[in-house]
C-alpha cells in the first residue's frame, strides 16, 4: 500500500473535470441520449484484465461524481494495492447513462496511472536487499503531473521534483551559462534562500571532485555513468552527499546499480515511456 495518504479531491477536480468537458463537447454523450431509457439503472465494475498495482482510483471516482453526484461507488481495491487478472477495483451502481458518461475519462486515468504504478513497483522489485530508492523526474504529461507523481508513490517510489521551484538543480546548461561548476556553487552560497535543498548535476569523477571540493551542494546527480564509475563515485563522496544515479536507467539494470550504493535511482521512463495496464468497465 502507498505511504502516503490521498490528496485532497480539491486539487484533482480542476483536472478531471476538464478531461471530461473535452470527452463530453458541447452537446454531451449523445450516444447514450439516444439508446438508454432514462431511469435505467445498472451495476457496473471496473475491473483488471491484466495484474498489477492499482493507481487512479480516486481520479475515477471523481470522475464518475462529477457526471452523477448521486452515484454510489465503492472502492474495492484501494490505490496502491496489487492487483491480479479478474480482480474487480470498483463498484459503480445508478444511472446507466451516468456510468457510460464517465466510463472513458475513468479509465484512461485509471489505466494510465496504473501502469505507471505497476512500472514503478517492478523498478523497486529490482533494489531489494539495498538502501537505494527509485524516484521519478519531471518526464511528465503536460497537465498530469500531480496525478503521474502520485501513481509512483502508489508503486512504491519516490518523487523528485514536482515543480521547478521545489528544490535548486543545477545541470549541465545551467553550468556552462554560469561559467564552470565552482562559479555556480558559488554563485548558489550567495544567493539562495537556506530553506532550499541545491542538487547538481556531473557526467564525471573529475567533476565530483569539483563539487566536493567547493560545497554547496547537497546532492549530486550522476548523470549517464557506467556501473563501474558509480561505485567510485560512492566511494569518493563516503557519505558525504546524497547521489543519484541518473541516465540510461533501464529496469533490466537496475539491480546493478543499487548494487554500487547510490541513495537514488531517478527514471524518466516511469512516466514517459509507460504501457496503460488493460483496465475495464463491465455492465
Amino acid at each position: 500500500m502507498t505511504r502516503y495518504a490521498p490528496l485532497p479531491d480539491l486539487i484533482l477536480e480542476p483536472m478531471v473535470r476538464n478531461a471530461l468537458m473535452e470527452d463530453l463537447g458541447q452537446y454531451g454523450d449523445v450516444t447514450t441520449r439516444s439508446v438508454i431509457p432514462a431511469g435505467t439503472t445498472y451495476n457496473a465494475r471496473i475491473n483488471a484484465r491484466e495484474n498489477g498495482v492499482v493507481s487512479g482510483m480516486q481520479v475515477a471516482a471523481i470522475a464518475f461524481r462529477l457526471v452523477d453526484p448521486s452515484l454510489e461507488i465503492t472502492t474495492v481495491l484501494a490505490d496502491g494495492s496489487p492487483c491480479k487478472k479478474g480482480d474487480t477495483l470498483m463498484e459503480i451502481k445508478g444511472a446507466a447513462s451516468s456510468i457510460l458518461s464517465g466510463e472513458r475519462v475513468a479509465l484512461n486515468f485509471a489505466g494510465r496511472l496504473t501502469g505507471i504504478a505497476t512500472l514503478t513497483a517492478a523498478f523497486v522489485a529490482e533494489t531489494k536487499g539495498t538502501q537505494t530508492r527509485i524516484t521519478c523526474t519531471r518526464k511528465t504529461t503536460p497537465g498530469l503531473r500531480i496525478v503521474e507523481k502520485q501513481a509512483v508513490l502508489h508503486g512504491g517510489g519516490f518523487n523528485h521534483r514536482i515543480s521547478l521551484s521545489d528544490a535548486i538543480l543545477i545541470k549541465d546548461n545551467h553550468i556552462a551559462a554560469a561559467g564552470g561548476i565552482v562559479p555556480v556553487l558559488e554563485a548558489v552560497k550567495t544567493n539562495a534562500s537556506h530553506m532550499v535543498r541545491v542538487e547538481i548535476e556531473v557526467d564525471t569523477l573529475e567533476q565530483l571532485a569539483q563539487v566536493l571540493e567547493t560545497g554547496g551542494a547537497d546532492v549530486c546527480l550522476l548523470d549517464n555513468m557506467d556501473t563501474p564509475t558509480l561505485r567510485n563515485a560512492v566511494e569518493m563522496v563516503n557519505g558525504r552527499l546524497v547521489l543519484e544515479a541518473s541516465g540510461n536507467m533501464r529496469l533490466e539494470r537496475i539491480a546493478e546499480v543499487a548494487a554500487t550504493g547510490v541513495d537514488y535511482i531517478s527514471s524518466g521512463a516511469l512516466t514517459h515511456s509507460v504501457r496503460t495496464l488493460d483496465l475495464g468497465l463491465d455492465f
